[in-house]
């Protein structure tokens, strides 16, 4: 029988070697009872009390493939201590051919062994249910009395050995001067980067962030509240910010919130990383600028035109350049021999990529073919010690090599052309005026964009294919004030006259 192993373990509190114990348990009954594990699921800091484990999902979900027979757990609570959520995924994989088998309980598979094992799950449910009451129950009474439930420690403060907060004089003031300054109107922004220029760090010994911040501003301790779910007692630790100043900082966020532009996170730019300057090949990046009316434009520039270092290509417009580039690859979305070469570029890439399948299939034949060689020599009547026990030799390879591919093929799965297609052709029905979706769709299938000044290429994640566009086809458009393209490169000249836009749509980089 093949196997694989489900361990778990529920809470930061508990360490690494609980899943080291329950592996090395599963492990020895697997080798008492003859069974093969093939490999292991692990979930750490999760609690069995729910089923949303990606560990726990994927293992229910590969459970299809037949590749193991058993799902081996230290003690049933580790599959889950919700006995419906139970009874629904043993079913699921009961379907799929495959028991969930306990190592250190003995339930026998029988009528017996079957009111054994829901009694087991109604047990574990029921001391999750007792514990978490019980822990509830005790972390209230410590908040009622000021003490500290565990978690971070707030910037400024230190835990003391009577676990309550105290003041940490080393870092308190840089929590007022936080306060201070953004109600004196500084950004979030210039006050995060003057303290990573400082060498300032976060509790965690990390840099500043503008996440960190939003917690920090927020904080209700720095006015001595403490707060643990329905309890909250003024005055529960000792108080760093003035009242008065955390509210008018609470005031400002508020204000800010609202406001347009300045306050709000930066602008997207979504051809990050995929911009390329046609005239020297450096990125080019998303800048802005504010018109002499107070309207802020945006624009993709060359990093060399930038830093002006010998590149005079002008900026484009961002969203002209990207509305073009999410339309034509809109229109490779709903090509369908595009598609198709790009589900063969990926059923190629993922061959070349999982490279052990093949070899292991391939060993698989030859001592199949070896076994068969064997057995027909037996039947012509050549049977000696040194057949039988290369016979033996050979149907132990057989098994090792059989574990192997099942180990790998439960490593990488291989997708189908026809499951590559159901995955593209769902971008067909993509949003693109949501810009999450439009970024999702630039990140699937666009590998470069090359700016010049009279054209733009184009390089998707697909060989072949190109495309021609006349500046008719975008009146109004600009390459940032660029002159026209010579009249003397016929290479840019279309068939009847006038000047053309074209664009490659070329081999993959």
């Amino acid at each position: 029988m093949k196997a694989v192993i489900y361990a778990r373990f529920s809470s930061d509190r508990q360490r690494e070697e609980s899943i080291e114990g329950q592996l090395r348990e599963c492990k020895e009954y697997a080798q008492r009872n003859g069974i093969t594990i093939l490999g292991s699921y692990i979930d750490r800091a999760l609690s069995a009390k729910t089923d949303n484990r990606p560990e726990f999902q994927r293992m229910i979900k590969e459970s299809a493939k037949g590749l193991f027979d058993v799902v081996l757990v230290w003690k049933l609570d580790r599959f889950a201590r919700n006995r419906y959520d139970s009874a629904h995924y043993k079913a699921i994989l009961k379907k799929n051919g495959v028991k969930v088998v306990s190592a250190t309980e003995a339930i026998a598979e029988d009528s017996t062994g079957i009111l054994l094992e829901s009694m087991l799950e109604g047990y574990a449910e029921f001391y999750s249910v007792e514990l978490s009451e019980k822990i509830h129950r005790g972390q209230k009474e410590n908040a009622l009395k000021g003490l500290n439930n565990g978690g971070g420690i707030p910037l400024g403060y230190v835990l003391g050995n009577d676990q309550r907060l105290q003041i940490d004089p080393l870092t308190a003031p840089l929590v007022v001067e936080i306060f201070t300054r953004y109600d004196e109107g500084e950004t979030v922004r210039a006050i995060v980067q003057s303290l990573n220029e400082r060498g300032l760090q976060t509790r965690r010994k990390r840099p500043f962030s503008m996440n960190s911040f939003n917690r920090i501003l927020k904080n209700r301790k720095y006015i001595g509240e403490y707060q643990y779910q329905d309890v909250t007692i003024p005055g529960g630790v000792p108080a760093i910010v003035p009242q008065d100043l955390f509210e008018r900082v609470q005031a400002k966020m508020e204000r800010n919130k609202r406001a347009p532009a300045a306050s709000k996170a930066e602008e997207a730019y979504l051809l990050t990383t995929k911009l390329f300057c046609g005239k020297c090949g450096r990125l080019m990046v998303g800048e802005s600028g504010t018109s002499h009316t107070g309207k802020k434009h945006y624009y993709y520039k060359c990093g060399s035109s930038k830093r002006k270092t010998g590149c005079d290509k002008k900026a484009v417009k961002k969203d002209w350049i990207e509305d073009l580039v999410v339309n034509q690859t809109m229109s490779v979305v709903f090509n369908d021999k595009a598609l198709d070469k790009l589900a063969d570029t990926l059923l190629d890439f993922q061959r070349r990529e999982n490279t052990d399948v093949p070899i292991l299939k391939r060993q698989l034949e030859e001592t199949a073919q070896g076994i068969e060689n064997l057995l027909n020599a037996i039947q012509q009547g050549i049977l000696t010690a040194s057949t039988k026990a290369r016979l033996e030799q050979l149907e132990e390879t057989k098994a090792q090599l059989e574990i192997s591919m099942a180990q790998a093929e439960l490593k990488k799965p291989l997708l189908s052309k026809k499951q590559i297609l159901f995955w593209l052709h769902r971008f067909r029905g993509i949003d693109t005026s949501k810009p999450d979706q439009r970024q999702r769709l630039i990140d699937s299938f666009v590998n470069a964009v090359y700016v010049y000044d009279d054209k733009i290429v184009l390089t998707f994640n697909y060989r072949d294919g190109t495309e021609t566009i006349t500046l008719q086809d975008i009146a109004g458009s600009d390459l940032g004030g660029t002159p026209p393209p010579k009249q003397d490169d016929p290479s840019l000249t279309p068939a009847g006259g006038g000047f053309g836009f074209l664009v490659y749509i070329g081999k993959t980089a």
